[in-house]
């Protein structure tokens, strides 16, 4: 059975005219006309019959119009979702980043995946943790890089790499001479708060316990710019370790305790994605990041 005949034999059952039947298919009405003896040749039996200026179903056109027509729309079906399958390697990502992780860190990963997938259409979107996670929930992202201690029980999350948290400071600061410092010895320090750390949160999930009281005089959103004022000696700051990136910026490990984030993969267990979001998926999945987790 033609594809085709089927769908002149529908046009037919819609306007019960052989003519217009035929202008409707971009057809001759002869061969639309041969099409339907070829069908009722095949089905055994007449589908329509012609009385005078008269046409109409027969019972078994009546029969396989039902049939015929879910057919066609089976057809039409599986040639959208090819059509969809053809053009997934095209299909952009939305892609989260937490503002706190350094750029630097993910470059080499994307270099990587520009070369395993070409026609890759890469669009991030940069915000806290929390807020990522919200997005990736409400279906704005695909997936995302996320550094939390804890995850909605409804996102599959894939651990990537583990950072510490140092202190960062100016040249010439106390801190220079020590290999380690305690989290308490910040106290009295002037303090330049990143507003969107999350390391009091990684420091509650390891128990919490007595904090340094500290002296907090400036507060920015910019990473760049809590790293250039710790190097203009306005204070000190609590950076992950892979972060310091402006000269003149010195670091530390805090300890007593160590305190380290994990930066995952997150997304919506269960989700449907593209061929290339799998692909995505699975380049992060397979590369070496270098850090210990």
């Amino acid at each position: 059975m033609e594809m085709h005949h089927v769908r002149y034999f529908l046009a037919l059952c819609e306007t019960l005219n052989f003519t217009r039947a035929a202008e409707q298919c971009n057809v001759s009405q002869p061969a639309l006309t041969r099409a339907i003896k070829q069908l009722e040749a095949e089905l055994g039996g007449q589908l329509l019959r012609r009385e005078r200026d008269r046409t109409h179903l027969t019972e078994l056109g009546d029969l396989m119009r039902s049939h015929l027509g879910a057919i066609h729309s089976a057809h039409l079906s599986a040639l959208n979702s090819a059509a969809e399958y053809r053009t997934q390697d095209q299909a952009p990502v939305t892609l989260g980043v937490m503002v706190t992780i350094n750029p630097a860190r993910l470059v080499p990963f994307f270099e990587c995946l520009k070369r395993r997938v070409p026609n890759l259409d890469l669009r991030f979107a940069e915000a806290t943790g929390r807020v990522l996670v919200e997005e990736i929930a409400a279906g704005k992202l695909d997936v995302a890089f996320v550094g939390m201690p804890a995850y909605p029980e409804k996102f599959r999350v894939r651990p990537l790499f583990r950072e510490r948290y140092a202190v960062a400071f100016a040249a010439g600061h106390r801190f220079q001479e020590a290999n380690t410092v305690p989290y308490l010895d910040l106290t009295g320090e002037d303090y330049v708060s990143r507003v969107h750390c999350e390391f009091r949160a990684h420091f509650e999930a390891l128990g919490g316990g007595a904090r340094p009281n500290t002296n907090i005089r400036l507060h920015t959103e910019r990473e760049d710019w809590a790293q250039a004022l710790v190097a203009a000696g306005m204070g000190v700051s609590i950076i992950p370790e892979a972060n310091a990136a402006l000269p003149g910026v010195q670091c530390r490990l805090i300890v007593e305790p160590e305190v380290s984030r994990t930066i995952s993969l997150v997304d919506l267990a269960g989700r449907p994605y593209s061929a290339t979001t799998q692909a995505v998926i699975r380049a992060a999945e397979c590369f070496e990041w270098g850090g210990a987790l």
